[in-house]
């Protein structure tokens, strides 16, 4: 491939690509950047044009092609073939509600990683967004111009020379064991306190417990499956599958929550007998008299009622959080609580519990001094020892001292270990 240099202006500077003939108009095509500065960045900009062309990596960019046509092409493109529906909705709403109207009109041949820095610090300042909501906005904009650069519309992606905003990690609700045991005394006349019972015992999440049908429960061996979520999409609740393998999973249940589902099953076979059915294996778990799913929004705003009319500020999602740290507490393995809670590795789980780990750690030391004593030598009298080694200790530091002096203010902090040295 041929490229050239061309000065238009006392610092400014065109740079042109020859990338052949069309193979289907058989026009000439050419890549034209202008780069404004001295002409050795021209240079460089050029050295890196001819190497992505080589690769096959160079296209001619479209010359009215802007940030919202590609978020439009990347919407429906990937996002429709690889994405949930949940995840579509999320990200469609990111894009229509932030993006576009923020950068969506710049041509994308134009977009600048400073255009990009310029928008998250107006969102941040003038419209009081936080950073975390910033930074998802990054993601999702990053992802979308990745996109254009695997379809040619791009050399790179303008993203990944900006700094995002770091989000600032929210304190984490959770429960004490006797704070769950007030707040279960409170929803015990609540319709939803089988399923508040079942969260705090098996950290399933809010979709996946209301999916939940009899045949993926199975008492004798005391286990959930994890085979079909609820969800509630535009007014509509529907049932999809787990959003990624980890999270189709199989969880076992306490022998007291299995004991609490067998009765709360017998309780649901007999209403159902008042209605003239019977109750089968696809029928919910956890659902209305009639047999219906449960209202997502519905259990949301009840749990928040029970839970502050007992003093308890907390979502539905923290009993979730709560079963996890009660899990770790307890000296539960940390790739166990991971797989029950169908997290994509054990370093997230660890990661999001991480104020846990100083407890765990000053707990797992006392085991292993359990674990250990027998096989350990015996010390005598620690305080005989002590002043024996006091004694002893002046006099060998004082010779050393004399030797190698040293300055005051080492004197004290070093001197246990210049006595091992001895």
């Amino acid at each position: 491939m041929k490229g050239s240099i061309a000065q238009r202006g006392k610092h400014s500077w065109e740079v042109r690509v020859d990338l052949g003939a069309d193979p289907e108009t058989h026009k000439r095509r050419r890549r034209i950047e202008t780069i404004k500065g001295p002409k050795r960045e021209a240079q460089r900009r050029l050295a890196e044009l001819l190497v992505d062309s080589n690769r096959g990596t160079l296209a001619v960019r479209p010359g009215r092609l802007t940030v919202r046509d590609l978020l439009a092409a990347w919407l429906d493109g990937y996002v429709t073939t690889n994405c949930s529906v949940r995840t579509q909705d999320s990200y469609r709403s990111i894009v229509d509600t932030h993006l576009n109207p923020g950068i969506g009109h710049i041509l994308l041949k134009n977009l600048q990683p400073t255009d990009i820095q310029r928008y998250y610090s107006s969102v941040l300042n003038e419209k009081g967004l936080s950073p975390r909501t910033v930074h998802h906005q990054h993601r999702v904009l990053s992802e979308a111009l990745k996109y254009g650069v695997k379809q040619g519309w791009l050399v790179r992606n303008p993203c990944e020379m900006t700094d995002p905003p770091r989000p600032r990690k929210t304190p984490m609700k959770t429960l004490t064991p006797e704070e769950v045991g007030v707040l279960l005394e409170a929803a015990k006349t609540s319709p939803f306190y089988p399923a508040i019972v079942a969260a705090v015992n098996s950290g399933l999440r809010q979709g996946e417990l209301l999916g939940l049908r009899w045949r993926d429960v199975n008492l004798d061996l005391a286990f959930f499956s994890v085979s079909q979520v609820l969800y509630k999409r535009r007014g509509v609740c529907e049932f999809k599958e787990p959003k990624s393998d980890h999270s189709r999973r199989k969880v076992n249940l306490t022998p007291t929550l299995a004991l609490f589902l067998r009765q709360h099953r017998n309780e649901r076979g007999a209403e159902a007998l008042k209605l003239g059915r019977l109750l089968t294996l696809d029928d919910l778990v956890f659902s209305d008299a009639k047999g219906r799913p449960v209202e997502p929004g519905s259990l949301t705003h009840a749990f928040r009622k029970t839970a502050d009319s007992v003093g308890l500020k907390c979502r539905f999602h923290d009993l979730r959080h709560t079963f996890a740290s009660l899990m770790l507490m307890a000296g539960a393995n940390a790739k166990v609580v991971s797989e029950a809670l169908g997290h994509s590795s054990v370093g997230f789980t660890l990661d999001t519990y991480s104020h846990l780990l100083p407890t765990m750690q000053k707990t797992a030391m006392s085991n292993l001094d359990k674990l250990l004593a027998p096989t350990m030598p015996q010390v005598e009298n620690v305080s005989n020892l002590s002043a024996t080694f006091d004694d002893s200790l002046g006099e060998k530091w004082s010779q050393r001292e004399d030797l190698n002096p040293r300055p005051a203010v080492y004197e004290t902090a070093a001197l246990p270990l210049s006595y091992a040295g001895s």
